[in-house]
């Protein structure tokens, strides 16, 4: 049942995305309607045939001047259009990155999008980082639970639904990349950076949602970006402040973390994006793996045969800043196998020097040549040497349509996962409730809209306490509301049902978003049966563990 409306929510998103995609040159597919995977972004085939929509490309690159070349290579962030307009002048930048101080309205910031298009003799990469959940930067953008409420869901068909319906609405503002989604497999509970950024803790079901979230990206023409590689699921530092170090064996990476890349490699992904992180066991040298020659063009191109481009995440990150200064790590990640290089934190020191590598022969002609030629090959899969303009005039009304909110909801009540329920007190209806914690002013508005009764917590049959991210605390906090019945609902990281012991029944929406609150409130009053299963272990259950109603 739930697979099925999951697949109706899906083909509705395809329609919509159909009308949206079309007018920025849709996926670039071709009258098959097919992605063209990352794979076959070679040259046409040998011997005569057809020759492949690419094929120009190499006669393309060899035209350009060094500069134009290495512009290509970067993707820097920007204060205003102004700002944007002289980078692209100036430094001939290959693609910027879109923060929520660069939206005005959808039809200002597809507006914006078609004029910084027009600046560029090549079509730019508009990227954002939107990953949904608790990564967003987008304002306006129809709200989706995070990667782990859609690994509760374990259906692909809503990982695509998602995603297909972000896609579509990023399109039709003129953005043609989303940083997402996260191939993180979080493997520790005490991550700071990934958690529920992640489809969970199983490298199998995160493998399934992550093709899943790639077709749905790409169907709405929109390059996805597989992140973060080796794989930061197991780290207990953030390597925006630090550089974590995880001790994976090279079996344990195969096993662990390498399998959603694989998966999103088959699947055709668009982009594969640098983890700095450093793993001793697959890299001796000490160095993030960013500017890792060893992992990237060891690993990622050799072993697993990645033919894509390979972007850095933010060059402006201590993890990768640590050892070396702003100016040799662009000419390190280069030389790494890194093609795109994001968000540098000084664009004029990084690309002189760059520049400069290139003329010493540091960077050669050749390795430049091959990170210019698939960075090409991408804006040609994604339509954009067919058109990337948008019509700003439509913008505003392909974004929060009813049926995009209506696929947002269903993707949100799938989610919703109960892992205890003892004396059957759920579902809430018939009792006086009161609720505490995050979100609860909302949650109370939700339950009475569903016909809860609310009280204060001293005069209430029973308490919904809502956690985000509280850990341990979570025990003391069930305590402090007294001997009746508490139902813990953790709206942010599933971990912190591992202290609600005490509790009688206890959920997960992985999610504080209010399409996730609203969802929690229909599964508490018993509108709305709960049927995800954990996606990470929590709760002294495992992963893929989940109750329902009787």
């Amino acid at each position: 049942m739930r697979a099925s409306r999951s697949l109706a929510l899906a083909a509705v998103a395809s329609v919509l995305v159909t009308g949206v995609a079309g007018c920025g040159g849709g996926g670039g597919s071709g009258k098959s309607g097919r992605t063209p995977s990352a794979r076959s972004a070679a040259p046409g085939p040998p011997g005569g045939g057809t020759p492949a929509a690419d094929a120009w490309i190499p006669g393309r690159v060899a035209k350009m001047t060094v500069a134009e070349k290495v512009g290509q290579l970067f993707v820097p962030t920007f204060s205003s259009r102004a700002d944007a307009l002289s980078k692209i002048k100036k430094y001939r930048v290959g693609g910027l990155i879109y923060f929520p101080e660069n939206f005005g309205s959808p039809a200002k910031t597809a507006a914006q999008s078609n004029a910084l298009q027009k600046a560029s003799t090549i079509p730019l990469l508009l990227g954002v980082d939107e990953e949904q959940g608790i990564v967003s930067r987008t304002p306006f953008i129809t709200a989706f639970p995070g990667n782990m409420a859609l690994g509760a869901t374990r259906n692909p068909a809503d990982a695509r639904t998602a995603a297909q319906v972000t896609g579509a609405e990023l399109r039709a503002v003129g953005i043609n990349l989303d940083y997402a989604p996260d191939a993180d497999v979080n493997t520790n509970p005490r991550n700071p950076v990934i958690g529920v950024r992640s489809f969970g803790a199983d490298p199998a079901l995160a493998s399934t949602m992550v093709r899943g979230a790639i077709g749905g990206y790409q169907a709405a023409g929109v390059a996805a970006t597989a992140k973060h590689f080796p794989g930061h699921g197991d780290t207990a530092t953030d390597s925006h402040t630090g550089l974590p170090v995880i001790g994976h064996s090279p079996s344990a990476w195969e096993r662990l973390d390498a399998p959603p890349f694989k998966a999103a490699i088959e699947a055709g992904v668009d982009v594969i994006m640098t983890a700095h992180i450093v793993v001793p066991k697959l890299d001796r040298s000490g160095d993030p793996s960013t500017l890792s020659k060893t992992v990237l063009t060891g690993l990622l191109r050799e072993k697993l045969g990645y033919q894509g481009v390979i972007t850095t995440d933010s060059l402006e990150m201590a993890g990768v800043r640590e050892k070396y200064g702003d100016a040799a790590v662009p000419v390190r990640a280069i030389n790494a196998g890194a093609d795109q290089l994001l968000m540098p934190p000084d664009l004029p020191r990084a690309y002189r020097a760059v520049v400069k590598a290139v003329q010493s022969g540091k960077i050669t002609r050749k390795r430049l040549d091959e990170s210019v030629t698939r960075i090409l090959r991408l804006k040609q899969r994604r339509g954009l040497f067919q058109g990337a303009a948008v019509d700003p005039a439509k913008a505003a009304a392909s974004i929060g349509t009813a049926a995009n909110k209506a696929a947002a909801r269903q993707v949100a009540e799938h989610a919703v996962t109960l892992v205890r329920n003892k004396g059957g007190v759920l579902p809430l209806k018939g009792r006086k409730v009161a609720v505490s914690g995050p979100g609860g002013d909302r949650l109370r508005a939700a339950l009475r809209g569903q016909g809860v009764a609310t009280a204060p917590v001293g005069s209430a049959d029973v308490t919904v306490l809502t956690t985000e991210n509280a850990g341990a605390a979570t025990a003391a906090r069930i305590r402090a509301l007294g001997p009746k019945p508490v139902v813990v609902a953790a709206l942010g990281r599933p971990y912190d049902l591992d202290a609600a012991g005490a509790a009688q029944a206890a959920l997960a929406t992985y999610s504080s978003s209010r399409v996730s609150v609203d969802a929690l409130a229909r599964v508490l009053s018993g509108a709305v049966k709960p049927t995800g299963k954990l996606p990470a272990p929590a709760a002294g259950k495992p992963a893929g563990f989940g109750i329902g109603y009787r």
